[in-house]
């Protein structure tokens, strides 16, 4: 790959974890809070914690380019089924462009985990 799609996909990686990491890491300070908004959608409460800790993993493991083909599936269809469960409502504008952001941010994740992480990445290093 040239430089320049390394440089794209190394800031494309960083914009991506942002979101998980940052989201992650707001959530330990109302655990409780969270685990009530999940169960609103269906989700059992008990899951806050592996949430949590998988927003905050997968935020990082994209940051770094670990196992970023696997983890950005795994994080696109995170956002894809967030999206349904609590932002899909035709009839509220706002909650479906959250919607439509998340689809565009599961075409995010699909069109790194086609890509790879890049040279800049743990990923690259070996090979």
């Amino acid at each position: 790959m040239t430089q320049q799609i390394n440089s794209a996909l190394l800031v494309a990686r960083i914009f991506l974890a942002l979101l998980f990491i940052i989201a992650g890491l707001g959530k330990l300070g109302n655990v409780e809070g969270f685990a009530g908004f999940m169960a609103s959608g269906g989700i059992p409460a008990i899951l806050a914690w592996p949430v949590i800790l998988f927003e905050i993993l997968g935020g990082l493991a994209i940051l770094v380019g670990f196992m970023t083909r696997p983890v950005a599936l795994a994080l696109g269809a995170f956002c894809l089924v967030s999206g349904l469960l609590y932002h899909f409502d035709p009839s509220d504008q706002n909650q479906m462009t959250n919607f439509l952001k998340n689809v565009a941010l599961t075409g995010g994740y699909i069109a790194l985990a086609i890509a790879g992480a890049g040279k800049f990445s743990l990923d690259g290093r070996k090979g």
